[in-house]
């Protein structure tokens, strides 16, 4: 088990579903039950699958469950790109949340090796 709060990798996920939140809240209504659900999910799966497998009792699991952290921060990655190209997102702001996320594929997969490193 890995202390969930001194995980730098939880804490940015955390933040970056905070961020989605605050701007899909500006989305259309009528997107609010498609793709702004869509979105939501795949941002609170990053980190909520990084604290699943934190919890877990081996590093294989663990591994297992940053696999479909990762997973899910490529998902919110195409997605906000669909958004972006269908003009529901600033340049600005697109560009900051896929650089986040970027940042957060390269933190899990630095975790990853580090933990199949220490098997």
């Amino acid at each position: 088990m890995h202390k969930l709060q001194e995980l730098k990798i939880w804490q940015k996920a955390i933040n970056l579903a905070t961020e989605i939140y605050k701007v899909t809240a500006d989305f259309p209504t009528e997107e609010k039950y498609g793709l702004t659900s869509q979105i939501k999910r795949s941002a609170v799966s990053i980190s909520s699958n990084i604290a699943e497998g934190a919890g877990r009792n081996s590093s294989g699991e663990f591994l297992h469950f940053l696999g479909i952290s990762n997973g899910s921060s490529y998902e919110l990655q195409t997605q906000l790109i669909i958004t972006g190209q269908l003009n529901l997102i600033d340049e600005k702001t697109l560009t900051l949340l896929l650089k986040e996320i970027e940042e957060l594929q390269k933190m899990n997969y630095k975790l990853q090796q580090s933990i199949k490193l220490k098997q």
